[in-house]
């Protein structure tokens, strides 16, 4: 009899060590945290990973192939975070799917580029050249903005970012503004004076955005904000310290140096205020 007792009072004191020792989701007590991105770059997240470990945190990564997906999994809960959009993808989204979700930190920007095979510089683009810009909302208003940036053309005040070449308030060149499909913008390069192309793009012609671009987006410029990209998290967990320590993490040397190192300029870090971009 005692030996039964004493069997089921070890069985008991097990069953408490187990329960002590498992953790809640990553909004309570737990130190596991489920990343999702977009994309195969499992060298950045290594980095992240080696450095938050030392805080205790074990980060997961899992990867999709889709630009939905991420976000819904995030909403549901089947994930803790996510980082593979830009804010104003991510404000967009949201508000089509009613999801409560929100950035906490801000990761990269790849920027867009004025490329030419033609001239050096922008303001050697002569009177009545024809520019080449992608054709889709999101990134023929990017271009527009861009061409603005450059000096080449003036924008109306109220210009909407989804907005097309009827909102060009001034074109002092009297440039002719094509727009193309984006897949299109680097193979029109033989054809114009110069075409505004998408990072990845540019890359996969074989340009080199840091130094091909005559002119390019400067993530420290007002127009090039929309366009960076953040680490989102569900609403009510905007302030989970550790997700606050994974944010920090991105924006340590190691993974800037990473960036600069593995993308030459095609990618570039970017650490600013959420406040600054929330709301774009």
């Amino acid at each position: 009899m005692k030996k039964n007792l004493l069997a089921l009072f070890s069985l008991f004191i097990a069953a408490i060590l187990v329960l002590s020792g498992c953790g809640t989701s990553a909004n309570g007590n737990s130190k596991t945290i489920r990343i999702g991105i977009n994309g195969s770059d499992m060298q950045l997240w290594n980095i992240v990973q080696k450095q938050v470990k030392n805080k205790g945190i074990t980060l997961k990564v899992v990867s999709f192939s889709d630009y939905v997906q991420p976000n819904t999994a995030l909403n549901d809960g089947s994930i803790d975070l996510n980082a593979f959009q830009t804010i104003t993808y991510m404000n967009e989204f949201k508000r089509d799917h009613h999801l409560n979700i929100s950035a906490i930190g801000s990761t990269v920007i790849a920027p867009m580029g004025i490329y030419s095979k033609k001239y050096k510089k922008v303001s050697d683009i002569p009177a009545g050249s024809t520019i080449a810009i992608p054709n889709d909302v999101t990134n023929a208003g990017r271009a527009l903005q861009l061409l603005q940036t450059a000096g080449l053309i003036k924008l109306k005040k109220d210009f909407d970012p989804k907005g097309s070449i009827e909102q060009i308030a001034s074109n002092p060149k009297k440039l002719a503004i094509k727009p193309v499909s984006a897949g299109q913008t680097a193979r029109a390069l033989d054809d114009v004076a110069a075409s505004l192309i998408n990072n990845g793009y540019a890359v996969e012609a074989g340009l080199s955005p840091a130094k091909d671009a005559i002119f390019k987006e400067d993530p420290k410029q007002k127009a090039a904000l929309p366009y960076v990209n953040i680490i989102a998290a569900r609403t009510k967990d905007s302030h989970n310290k550790n997700f606050a320590e994974i944010v920090k993490s991105y924006h340590s040397q190691a993974v800037r140096e990473y960036l600069l190192r593995e993308y030459k300029g095609a990618t570039v870090p970017v650490n600013i205020s959420i406040s600054k971009i929330k709301n774009l």
